[in-house]
């Protein structure tokens, strides 16, 4: 009696669990990269915006109390925040710029055939390899009169009136920080769009040629609209990237002089491991995180847009 019941159990039962196992085998093959997200991004994000409504002074024993939006109301009256902020627009825009015009320069160049080629592209891509505290602390001592050259440099050519190092110089010590940001930067858009560059049918080129099209039309009419959707997704990284990129301001100025290269993110690593306040410290993130995220949606926004249009 009991292997007439357990029989029709066992065949109603395997095609059940077989169902469900195929069902669940992407989510378990999955499951070791979302376990490994889960905990190495969300869960400290997720810590560190509960921060941002705590008092969280690392010195003082009775701090870790709920605040509300304390940290936020103290925000909006902090000039050296809206100081940074601006900054920190001043500093992305300038660095992105610079760093995407010489980046497609130097991947058209890599871009034509030449004796050597594979050496340049080496020695064009090694500022990429170089550890950004290094890189900021060799231009540090470059833009220093007593062992670099470049302010000798400067006043040769008639630019500064006297060699003197810009990093301390209020109305010139951001350009520090963005020259060297520049030479550290150029390689990833060099390496993006040559690879974009070098997926373009030649076909293309010689018949855009045979049909008397200049260099320059050939450009605009071939060239940029193949290296668009690149160009779209480097300028929105590499713009993230350097927003919350505060290395090479901290080892070159440490914010100063009086502030005047102080951006959100170094203001971050000043409050929080300087004053060691992490609680106003996460709230700063906090609106750096979301004033990230609008901009990385609008940018997506557009890009959509426009491919609807054509």
């Amino acid at each position: 009696m009991t292997e007439a019941v357990s029989a029709p159990y066992g065949r109603d039962r395997r095609p059940f669990l077989r169902r469900l196992a195929n069902a669940s085998e992407p989510y378990l093959y999955s499951a070791p990269a979302l376990i490994l997200i889960v905990t190495v991004m969300l869960v400290p994000l997720a810590i560190g915006i509960s921060y941002a409504f705590r008092d969280m002074t690392l010195l003082d024993p009775f701090s870790g109390g709920f605040i509300g939006l304390d940290h936020f109301r103290a925000l909006a009256k902090d000039k050296t925040f809206w100081l940074a902020l601006k900054n920190t627009v001043y500093w992305t825009g300038y660095s992105v710029a610079l760093q995407f015009a010489f980046g497609l320069i130097l991947a058209l160049l890599l871009d034509k055939p030449f004796y050597g080629r594979g050496l340049a592209q080496a020695l064009c891509f090694l500022p990429w390899a170089v550890p950004s505290f290094l890189s900021g602390l060799n231009w540090a001592w470059m833009f220093n009169p007593v062992v670099g050259p470049i302010p000798h440099w400067l006043y040769a050519l008639g630019i500064l009136s006297a060699p003197n190092n810009i990093l301390s110089d209020p109305d010139l010590a951001m350009w520090g920080p963005i020259i060297a940001n520049v030479w550290w930067g150029i390689p990833f858009f060099a390496i993006t769009l040559l690879a974009a560059l070098q997926s373009i049918p030649r076909d293309l080129y010689e018949a855009a040629a045979i049909d008397g099209a200049t260099p320059f039309q050939r450009f605009r009419s071939i060239t940029l609209p193949f290296l668009a959707p690149t160009i779209a997704i480097t300028v929105m990284l590499r713009t993230i990237w350097i927003a919350n990129f505060a290395d090479l301001i901290v080892v070159m100025t440490n914010g100063g002089p009086a502030d005047k290269t102080q951006i959100v993110a170094s203001y971050i690593f000043t409050q929080a491991f300087r004053r060691l306040d992490f609680g106003y410290a996460s709230a700063i993130a906090m609106v750096l995180l979301l004033l990230l995220m609008v901009y990385s949606l609008l940018i997506v926004f557009l890009r959509q847009t426009l491919l609807k249009e054509r």
